[in-house]
């Protein structure tokens, strides 16, 4: 082993002369001083006082000079890294004030301030559609009639001239309430809201001109696009010479007002046991208007391309059903129709899904607007 160099010049070790330290340290501090945030700083630690720093590799070399040169080596590199460490203390202290200072400003809550504990409740949207389109009749001079969910099987289905063995009269569409005794008790949750018709021709005077909102109930299962509990809105006209015109026009109208004007409605031979002649009703569809029939290169999700989309069932009304009410057939005639409430919100604000309606989910509601 080779004894130590006596005759070694530290001046020689480039590293340790006093301008190399002295310009090691004024870079280093330059840098602490220039370190505009934490990660910056972190960043001129790791370079100048860091295991890799030139500071640290010149310490190493200290062991490398004569003992009588160690020890003033040894001091001038101590005080330059101890001076770059107090200049790191105090740009941290520097650097950590302003970020606390500007995490209160940014970050700041005003826990004075009043706050919500649940998002506030609204109208679902089915009732507020259900509301418009008996605003578009009501405009027309016609009345809003009401009757009970809880129907009495006559009204239902014995005065709409539903033969007592049809197939609507099943548990497979029908809910039947149960009597007290456990018997029939010839009532049931009403599958539609044409039993209002019936009562309004019993209870009011000829003629009537009335719209009938209301929930019903049927024994479907709940899917994208069947609920066993959904919306109608029914419509009766009964008065001397109601034609089938009339029907047409009070139709197009309730388009023109609920979905835009210029939109063309025709109507499909059809069968409903209290209307004859009966009819489905279509409206062109209010988005593509017939354009996508026959364009695979432009599809229509909203008529399927098909141009046109149902509406629901319309027709005369049966004379067997104002007879029943006791309405004279000779004198007076009628028409009318039944729309679907959810089909009519879907269509006007593009609703894929029956789950959405029925779920009760806020998110879905206040898209329609928080109405109180």
């Amino acid at each position: 082993m080779s004894a130590p160099n006596n005759s070694y010049d530290p001046v020689e070790v480039t590293p340790l002369s006093p301008d190399e330290v002295a310009r090691m340290r004024d870079e280093a501090l330059a840098a602490v001083a220039a370190a505009a945030d934490l990660d910056q700083l972190k960043a001129a630690r790791l370079a100048h006082a860091g295991d890799r720093s030139p500071l640290a590799l010149a310490n190493r070399e200290i062991g490398a000079l004569p003992p009588a040169a160690r020890a003033e080596a040894g001091k001038r590199v101590g005080g330059a890294r101890r001076d770059i460490g107090e200049a790191l203390k105090r740009r941290q202290a520097e650097l950590e004030e302003e970020r606390d200072a500007r995490v209160l400003v940014e970050e700041a809550v005003d826990v004075t301030l009043p706050t919500r504990r649940s998002t506030p409740g609204g109208r679902h949207p089915v009732t507020t559609v259900a509301e418009r389109m008996a605003d578009i009749f009501v405009a027309m001079g016609f009345d809003v009639a009401e009757g009970p969910e809880v129907e009495a099987e006559w009204f239902n289905f014995d005065a709409l001239n539903f033969l007592p063995d049809h197939p609507a009269r099943t548990m497979q569409d029908t809910f039947f309430v149960e009597s007290p005794s456990g018997g029939d008790s010839r009532t049931v949750l009403r599958t539609h809201t044409s039993p209002v018709q019936v009562r309004a021709l019993v209870e009011r005077e000829l003629p009537v001109y009335v719209v009938a909102p209301g929930t019903t109930y049927r024994t479907d299962e709940l899917d994208a696009t069947h609920t066993p509990v959904f919306h109608q809105l029914e419509g009766l006209v009964v008065d001397e010479g109601i034609t089938m015109g009339h029907l047409r026009g009070a139709i197009d109208a309730f388009v023109d007002g609920m979905f835009g004007s210029g939109l063309r409605t025709r109507f499909r031979p059809s069968y409903f046991p209290f209307t004859e002649p009966s009819a489905e009703v279509d409206m062109e569809c209010f988005v593509c208007r017939g354009a996508s029939v026959g364009d695979p290169a432009n599809p229509c999700r909203t008529c399927s391309s098909e141009g046109w989309i149902e509406l629901g069932g319309c027709g005369i009304v049966n004379p067997r059903v104002l007879t029943a009410a006791g309405v004279d057939t000779d004198r007076y005639s009628g028409w009318a129709f039944g729309l679907g409430v959810e089909r009519s919100l879907m269509f006007a604000h593009g609703v894929a899904d029956m789950h959405d309606m029925v779920e009760g989910d806020v998110r879905f509601t206040a898209a329609f607007g928080m109405e109180i």
